[in-house]
This record gives C-alpha cells, structure tokens and sequence, in this order.
C-alpha cells in the first residue's frame, strides 16, 4: 500500500501545529463526592472538555505503564517501528511507587494505536517501503489528534498496550486467524492480540451448563465486557415460565436467567474503567413470557419510585417518633408509652396512615428508650447510579421487542396474536394483538424500553430463473 501525506509533511513529525496543554477531567457525585480526578492530563489545545473527559475517564491506561521503557530489537523491523517493553534496569533506580502508573498523555494513545497498527501493516507486508509506512503513522496520528478520525472503544482500550508498553495479561479465551497459516490461533496473553472489536452478535441455546448454553452465554458476555465491547443476543429459544423440564420439573422462565445476565453486566465495568457495560437483548413477540420482557423496566422503575418515596417517608416519621419520645410529655419510661404521651400517639398514628411497617415504629421506640436520638434511615434517590436503581433489575440493558409483519397485519386488522411455547410449540395464550401492541407502546413511553425490531423474514422469497434476482411475492415477472 502507498499513502500519500494529506496533513503532515515528511521529517516533520505528526504534532507540528498541534498545541498540547494541561487539563483536569473529574467525575463528581450529586452530593460532592469525588468519583474520578487526573489533573494535568497533557490533550490538544481545541479539545472540548468532553472530550478530555471520555479519553481520562475511559480511554487512558490507568495502571501497568512502565515509567523507563526500552526497545526490542527485531530483525527488519525499523527502530522507530520496533516495540517497547519496560526497562527494569532503569526502574530499579527509581522509587517503587514511581516505576508503573497510568497513560496522562494523549500523545501516548495516539502513539500506541498508530504505532501498533503501522507494526502489524509491516510485519506483514502491507506497505510498499518504510516512507509509506511513516506515512501512515503521521497521517494516522495528527487525525486522532485533530478529531478527524476516532477508532471504536475497544481499540483505545486494549490496542497497543503490548506493542508500546509490554503490557501482558493471562489468556482470556480470545483467538485470531494467523495470518501465515490461515488457521484460527488461541491467543497466548490478553494484550499483544487484544479484542480491538466493537460489538458482538451471539446467540443462546435453550440449555443450562452446556456450550452454547445460558451460563456460558454469561461468560462469554463478561469477557466482552472486560476489554471493553458490547454484546446483544436474542433469548427467544429459552422457554418460558412453567415449561416443563427433562427432569419433571417446571422452568422458571426467560425473565430469571435474563436477570442473572443484568445483574453480571451491572457488576463488569466495561474495559475496566468507567463505562457501562454496553448490552442489548432481544425477545420474539411471540414468546410466552414477552408481557412480562415488555414490562419488565416499566415494573422495575416503580420499585425505584416505592424505594425513594418509601424511604423519605420512613425516615421522616420514624424519627420523628424517637423526637415524640425525648420531648413527649410524661416522666420516665411514661414517654415511651402512646397512652401517656400525646404527642407520641400522634406521631404513631401519622406512621401508620404512611404505611410505615409496625415493627419499624416499635424498633424506634425502642431505641429511643435506650437513648437513642435519631434514627439513621437510609433514604434513595433516583440518580441512575444510586442505590435504588443498584438494588432493581432490568438496568444494565436495552431491551428490544422482535415483531413481524404477521404481526402488524393482526394488530391492523384487530386479530389474536398466539403465544407459543418453545418446547412443543403449543399455543399457551392468546391475546388481541392490538392489546399487545398497545402494552410494547405504553412501556415504551414509561420507560424508553424496550424498542422494536422488524423481522420481514416471514415474507416467501423467490428467486428468478431468468436472472437469478430474488423477490418476494411475484418471483419473476418474464
């Protein structure tokens, strides 16, 4: 291949007219609280914040950057192409503490991913001779840094870690095709051929244990998830609830394992830093649980709205019961009792029209008896982050219905709509489809979940004999 320069100049360098400066990139909490901070972070002069806030927050190497790095030399391989790894003799005359830390540079990133890809484009050949190649690797670098070009996440992630830094890492079940035999190789560490994709379609068998299955189908997400990519697979082949099951028993449906896979995404934080874990699943409008799929968030944000409102309610009166008691009228353990203590009695009555469970109110009145003047009431909020919406399920995903045009015709025409079950195909419900409709619209609404995807595979295809054109309906008009 043969490049020519269209923003640098040969001998030049990739940064001539780009002015690096130092910024702060810092995440806060809504009550003040730090979450993430990097002060002077070296990044391009006309760099927005959020900009400077996506590559320290997510894209920057936060541990295992060696301080002193050396070249390895490799048969012809050019110096300026050759890769890095950490220089322990170098190190050793440093402070422990100084020797590895995290990339604060965005020149480092820019470096390393350029660098990396101009060093597998010349192990193999890909380049006419070393000018094309300096090429590529100046033009590829003054466009990240200039926002002319971005790569996905995966590849500002994991993409050379190795090659720069000689960063390496247990196995973690990736492969790659070798590009001399041609055959799908295991790769033998996590960095020197990391997972530089960004999303992944799969699919899952209607089985536990087994490969291909629902727990290994969590496996393979949490490995996607780990080096920064994202995932999305329709469940519809799992059965719904109450199915029966090889050993006699009944399945507890599609909605338990899929919150096992929301809970795993949850926990995983995406490439290790602090991006969500990007999760998508898919569910057949035909399948026996898809009134619960559909949902499904909509129920769970209700949870939230009780958690929130439940515990600013609980909080208030409860303590405002331990106050009845300590300023209450009455001596002695006489403010401990609702019938010598107006001002008690109205409190507990205040409870108890909020609904505030009666083991509550007499666990407060107990503390209040052993001195207590307050009562710590954790209380929620509807942050996306907080603990309300940690503690409900159906957070981590964007769900999607999968209707078909049968579907659609039967909502037009006001039809039934069969839900089938997926060990015998037995219908198990049947609905107006206008009603279901309605229900995927309305949660929708509520929530912005779930979306809707269009199969059009239900419609016959043809092919035509004449000139081998496929079509629907009329298969050829000759």
């Amino acid at each position: 291949m043969k490049f020519d320069r269209l923003f640098t100049f040969s001998g030049a360098g990739p940064y001539e007219d780009i002015n690096f400066v130092p910024r702060t990139s810092r995440i806060i909490n809504p009550d003040g609280t730090v979450v993430f901070e990097a002060k002077d972070i070296l990044v391009p002069e006309n760099w927005t914040q959020v900009a400077v806030d996506i590559i320290a927050q997510k894209y920057f190497r936060k541990a295992g950057v060696p301080a002193k790095l050396k070249k390895v030399a490799e048969y012809g391989v050019p110096e300026w192409l050759q890769r890095s790894e950490a220089d322990e003799e170098a190190l050793s005359t440093l402070p422990e503490d100084e020797r590895f830390g995290m990339e604060r540079d965005a020149r480092h990133v820019f470096h390393r991913m350029a660098g990396c890809w101009a060093y597998w484009g010349w192990k193999h050949d890909y380049f006419g001779d070393g000018e094309n190649a300096r090429a590529f690797y100046d033009e590829i670098t003054f466009m990240l840094a200039g926002q002319i070009a971005a790569p996905n996440s995966p590849q500002w992630f994991n993409t050379g870690l190795n090659w720069a830094y000689g960063i390496e890492g247990p196995a973690q079940g990736h492969h790659y095709c070798d590009p001399i035999t041609g055959e799908v190789t295991r790769s033998k560490n996590a960095y020197e051929r990391p997972q530089p994709h960004a999303c992944f379609i799969q699919s899952v068998n209607d089985d536990l244990v087994n490969e291909g299955g629902i727990m290994d189908l969590w496996v393979s997400e949490a490995r996607i998830f780990k080096f920064g990519s994202g995932t999305g697979s329709n469940f519809s082949n799992l059965r719904g609830a109450n199915e029966p099951l090889s050993g006699g028993g009944k399945s507890s449906g599609l909605m338990s394992f899929l919150k096992i896979g929301d809970r795993a995404a949850g926990a995983i934080k995406s490439g290790g830093t602090t991006r969500r874990a990007a999760k998508m699943v898919i569910v057949d409008i035909d399948h026996p649980d898809i009134e619960k799929f559909v949902n499904w968030k909509v129920d769970e944000e209700q949870k939230v709205a009780a958690l929130v409102s439940g515990s600013n309610l609980a909080n208030k009166h409860l303590n405002a019961i331990i106050e009845a008691c300590r300023n209450g009228e009455g001596e002695g353990e006489a403010r401990f009792d609702a019938k010598a203590n107006p001002a008690l009695s109205k409190e507990i009555r205040a409870a108890r029209k909020a609904m505030i469970p009666e083991n509550y109110v007499r666990r407060v009145i107990r503390l209040a008896q052993q001195g207590y003047d307050s009562v710590d009431f954790q209380m929620f909020d509807t942050n996306w982050q907080s603990e309300a919406y940690v503690t409900v399920s159906g957070q981590n995903a964007n769900n999607t219905v999968r209707i078909t045009n049968a579907f659609l015709e039967s909502v037009q025409s006001g039809g039934d709509w069969e839900l089938v079950r997926r060990t015998d195909g037995k219908v198990v419900k049947t609905l107006k489809a206008s009603a279901l409709w309605e229900k995927v619209s309305l949660a929708a609404w509520s929530s912005a979940d779930p979306g809707v995807q269009y199969d059009d595979t239900i419609n016959e295809w043809h092919t035509c004999p004449a000139d081998g054109r496929i079509n629907a309906s009329n298969p050829c008009s000759e």
